[in-house]
């Protein structure tokens, strides 16, 4: 049995934070379609707003950009948590969203079909 052997590689990293970069992009343009090809089609969302925990499918998300619309002064910081061949856990730092909100996202993804996809999305808004 080898116990050296690299099982991540550097295209997976470059991937997975293309696909966070494409959810940061979807917010910043207010893109719907933008949104949906980082998210697996039943992705979930939970987290904590200062109004309690909001959660469930990734629809609300969008319905949230179909109201909001582009977050134009968005930022973000993403950092790669964990990688495996199949699973990535990912942070993001993100600062002005829509409603000049910030919040700290952790994504877990998966590889489906030789891409990586968002399946769930937990995050926390903090007070202004």
């Amino acid at each position: 049995m080898r116990f050296n052997k690299n099982i991540s590689s550097v295209r997976d990293y470059e991937d997975v934070v293309a696909t966070v970069e494409g959810y940061v992009e979807g917010l910043r343009v207010g893109s719907i379609e933008k949104l949906k090809s980082a998210f697996y089609k039943n992705a979930v969302m939970y987290g904590f707003s200062p109004g309690g925990l909001l959660g469930g499918p990734i629809d609300n998300l969008y319905t949230f950009v179909e109201r909001y619309g582009p977050a134009k002064d968005v930022s973000a910081h993403i950092d790669v948590l964990d990688i495996t061949t199949t699973t990535a856990v990912v942070k993001v730092t993100m600062e002005n969203d829509a409603q000049g909100g910030d919040f700290t996202d952790f994504h877990s993804l998966m590889k489906l079909d030789g891409r990586w996809k968002v399946i769930a999305k937990l995050y926390h808004m903090y007070d202004k």
